[in-house]
């Protein structure tokens, strides 16, 4: 039997993801755990019903209807999404494009992206059209072990024995999702044993008693936790963890007072509107995603308003069209159980001879074309920093750098390169005035840390007591070296915590405390402003548009608190604007980082500035 509330809390659920990703709703990502706590609902009552009424289930009839239910609608759109995506994006793209589209389609894409997703070196580059099937991989795993489970439960004879199996996955699932939110987010947000609990609590809705939920105060308690986490939630929050419990409970609090609702909510979700969006919420999810990001990436920049509503617009159309002529047509379709695996087989063969061809018409080759053409390698302007493959460049959980020693390495003339990010992509000019000069570069970066000596709040991987602990660290260890000068830098574009009055006052505390610990250290102390700000993914940008619509980089203020001896690399790298390609170089190797080229061609510039002050 279907219950129309239930549709509406799916529509609702649509909805939120969709506006969470246009921006336009910061804690709209609750609405996966909405539809997690839904399926765990219905899917252990249909199989707990068949169960009952059979005494047995049919394992392969169960996975022949999720297949028949699932899989035609979710591989449409992804092969939908790959075929526009190799159409519509630079040729640069199309290796990650194949590996994705693969992953996708063996509903395995979680554990890619949150592997993708955990790597520094993968920051600021452009999302995949199809990172959003995670979810999708997830529910997939679920349904593949959860029926297996229930029945192994079911064939001990006793309701008390279900309930403690179902209990006891759940609490130990949201235990170790507490405990992964803390130390691997990243994992934590995309893995199945951290976010089983979700539709655990689903599963175990069923077995609590409808006459504790007869308060008319239940819906309001349970709407009020949905809109708080929608608005105070948001890209920041450490998450699942003990924080989805929220949206988890509000859900479970919303299906389990359905017989209490006041009009209001009736109205709002049986209404012609909320049904239908709830019939077509599945295509609905699968469309939003490539609705946004692939013109997001066709014009090389984020989306305006008036965009991304026409972008919704779209989507909705999409769904409601996919919905219409294939999910329900295929849903509805009679189909033997061999042609049903024929089906599956078949969509997956061609997800994977599209994978390939997708990534075998992959160019490494960025042809810039103007008064003369000229042709850049993809990846020598990608290439990062040595400190980078030398493990020098400290990750996410770490603490401590290594040895990390440069240049002349027997030297007793030592300078010490400190920061985040945005000081490593100064390490190979650095290094190479190292070698020349016969001084000892040490070189002491951390992603996501800058050197300014601010608190951040934690976000994905990065979490700032691992921060504060490197610094701490580092500051120790440059004063055991007795460096002649310490060379410092930060990324400048970092979020202050939200209870903080003033992000000028944020940044130059920090400073000031930074000068403090290393005037410490060293009497020369020079702090490299931050390079200039691109509003765009610069190769991306130049693989498939004129250079001159790339030359949208922003100069960064200057904001350097005294006692510093400040180095401004603005006038390097800008004139009247700032542009992608400086004397034949080009600047930037994403949408934040200086290239290793720029930063040799550079050198001379350095180099003046360093011997002005003695240095060298």
């Amino acid at each position: 039997m279907r219950i129309t509330q239930i549709q509406g809390l799916r529509a609702l659920a649509a909805i939120l993801v969709t506006l969470f990703h246009a921006r336009l709703m910061p804690g709209g990502f609750i609405g996966v755990d909405i539809f997690y706590v839904i399926s765990g609902y219905l899917i252990t009552g249909l199989i707990l019903r068949e169960i009952e009424g059979d005494g047995h289930l049919d394992l392969a009839q169960f996975y022949q209807r999720r297949i028949k239910r699932l899989l035609p609608t979710s591989a449409f759109v992804l092969i939908a999404t790959a075929i526009l995506s190799w159409m519509l994006l630079p040729s640069i793209t199309r290796v990650n494009l194949g590996k994705d589209l693969i992953a996708a389609s063996l509903y395995v894409s979680n554990y890619l992206f949150a592997w993708w997703q955990n790597d520094y070196q993968n920051l600021n580059a452009t999302p995949s059209p199809v990172i959003h099937y995670w979810s999708l991989a997830v529910e997939e795993q679920f349904y593949l072990v959860w029926p297996i489970f229930i029945l192994a439960l079911a064939k001990l004879g006793k309701r008390k024995y279900l309930i403690a199996g179902i209990g006891s996955v759940t609490v130990f699932s949201l235990l170790f999702s507490i405990y992964q939110t803390q130390t691997s987010p990243i994992w934590a947000f995309y893995g199945l044993p951290t976010r089983a609990w979700e539709l655990g609590f689903g599963a175990l809705l069923l077995f609590i008693p409808k006459t504790l939920f007869k308060s008319r105060i239940i819906p309001w308690l349970a709407f009020a936790g949905i809109l708080f986490s929608s608005i105070r939630y948001d890209e920041n929050t450490a998450f699942p963890g003990w924080r989805a419990l929220l949206p988890v409970v509000a859900t479970v609090l919303f299906i389990a007072s359905i017989n209490v609702w006041p009009p209001m909510f009736n109205d709002l979700s049986n209404n012609r509107i909320s049904q239908w969006l709830g019939a077509i919420s599945y295509p609905l999810y699968l469309w939003h995603w490539p609705a946004l990001v692939i013109p997001s990436a066709v014009l090389g920049r984020p989306l305006h308003i008036a965009e991304r509503f026409s972008c919704i617009a779209l989507t909705i159309l999409l769904a409601h069209l996919t919905h219409r002529f294939v999910e329900q047509p295929l849903r509805h379709k009679t189909l033997t159980p061999q042609k049903i695996y024929q089906g599956a087989l078949a969509v997956t063969l061609i997800c994977a001879f599209l994978s390939v061809g997708i990534s075998l018409t992959s160019s490494d080759e960025i042809t810039i074309r103007g008064a003369t053409t000229t042709k850049f390698t993809l990846s020598q302007v990608l290439k990062k920093p040595a400190v980078y493959g030398d493990g020098c460049h400290v990750n996410y959980g770490e603490t401590e750098s290594g040895y990390c020693t440069y240049g002349d390495v027997s030297s007793k003339k030592v300078i010490v390169l400190y920061g985040d990010s945005h000081a490593a992509q100064w390490f190979p000019a650095l290094n190479e005035l190292a070698i020349a000069n016969g001084f000892r570069l040490i070189s002491l970066t951390k992603s996501a840390c800058p050197a300014v000596d601010s608190r951040r709040s934690d976000q994905g991987a990065f979490k700032m007591v691992h921060c504060k602990k490197w610094r701490e660290n580092s500051i120790a260890r440059i004063a055991k070296l007795n460096p002649i000068a310490v060379i410092t830098s930060s990324f400048q574009y970092f979020n202050p915590p939200a209870n903080y009055p003033s992000p000028s006052r944020w940044w130059s505390d920090g400073q000031r405390k930074l000068f403090s610990d290393l005037s410490k250290t060293s009497s020369k102390i020079i702090y490299i402003a931050d390079t200039p700000h691109p509003q765009r993914d610069i190769p991306s940008c130049l693989a498939s548009r004129k250079s001159s619509s790339c030359d949208s980089t922003k100069k960064t203020p200057v904001e350097v608190t005294r006692g510093f001896d400040v180095i401004n690399p603005n006038p390097w790298l800008c004139s009247s604007y700032c542009p992608a390609i400086v004397d034949g170089v080009v600047a930037y190797r994403d949408a934040s980082h200086i290239s290793v080229d720029m930063a040799l061609a550079l050198i001379p510039q350095l180099q003046a500035e360093l011997a002005a002050r003695g240095i060298l």
